[in-house]
């Protein structure tokens, strides 16, 4: 029995011995966690190399881009709100000016002073919008408009007036309403109506000096005036010939008949310009 004591004795023991353990582990990582210290600062540079570099977010990305936009020059922050009025041909509030390319024209008053007095810029009080020179928006005004300059009107005064005029100024010219002919000066095309409606009088003084004038013969020599003119030669004659006797061709031009219909002083006129002159024969 007192064996038995001593045995029930010692159990009783090491399960107190146990409890107590459980409860001071317990109370040890309560502890530690209610306590965790703050993380520490930043230690001072030691001239290490950082582990990985530091990135931006893209809100803070986007935000320097605005900042850089609006500390740039007027001219340019003028320039980003023109185009935008360009490629949208749109109107747009001051608002819906800063969301679309970040200007604050509200507040900044030199750009919007510049903006409102720009030539290709109209205000209604509200609204800012492209203003073209010439108030087309499709293909059939824009013919209409040609038809009222009999003496021509400069392309570059067109190319603004909506995104797709240059489209349907070569779809006019290849349906045969509008002639579009290079001025050599400025090297820019000038549009000219084709409408049968619009008499054209061709003066004699002219008339004379058309007939008047004598081509050479040979299309090379032909081909190098029109160079010295500033004219591009639709043909390469000296290539032609050259090809033409690789294949074993004659490459001897044919002599051109005169034109009967002219006075007898013309040998050979302008004959690459058939439609403008071609009532001559009838005057």
């Amino acid at each position: 029995m007192a064996l038995q004591e001593k045995l029930d004795r010692f159990n009783k023991q090491q399960e107190k011995c146990q409890s107590m353990l459980s409860n001071i582990a317990a109370k040890s990582s309560s502890s530690r966690a209610a306590a965790a210290p703050k993380p520490a600062p930043a230690p001072p540079f030691s001239g290490a190399r950082p582990s990985a570099p530091v990135k931006f977010s893209n809100d803070t990305e986007r935000l320097q881009h605005i900042n850089s936009i609006r500390k740039s020059p007027v001219g340019a922050q003028m320039k980003r709100v023109i185009d935008i009025l360009f490629q949208t041909r749109q109107a747009f509030t001051l608002e819906q000016i800063n969301e679309a390319c970040y200007v604050d024209v509200n507040g900044n008053r030199d750009v919007f002073e510049g903006l409102r007095k720009n030539p290709k810029v109209y205000y209604d009080g509200k609204r800012f919008s492209y203003k073209a020179k010439h108030d087309v928006k499709n293909k059939n005004e824009l013919l209409v408009l040609i038809r009222k300059f009999i003496e021509g009107i400069a392309v570059i005064d067109l190319k603004d007036a909506y995104p797709n005029v240059m489209e349907d100024l070569q779809a006019l010219k290849a349906a045969g309403q509008i002639w579009l002919l290079s001025n050599f000066d400025s090297q820019e095309d000038i549009a000219f109506p084709n409408d049968p409606r619009v008499p054209i009088k061709v003066d004699d003084d002219l008339k004379e000096l058309f007939r008047s004038i004598e081509l050479p013969r040979d299309m090379l020599d032909i081909e190098k005036d029109l160079q010295k003119n500033g004219m591009k030669p639709a043909t390469n004659t000296a290539k032609r010939r050259a090809a033409a006797q690789v294949q074993g061709i004659s490459a001897k031009p044919k002599p051109k008949q005169k034109n009967k219909e002219f006075s007898k002083k013309a040998k050979l006129t302008n004959a690459h310009l058939p439609e403008l002159f071609q009532n001559l024969k009838n005057s």
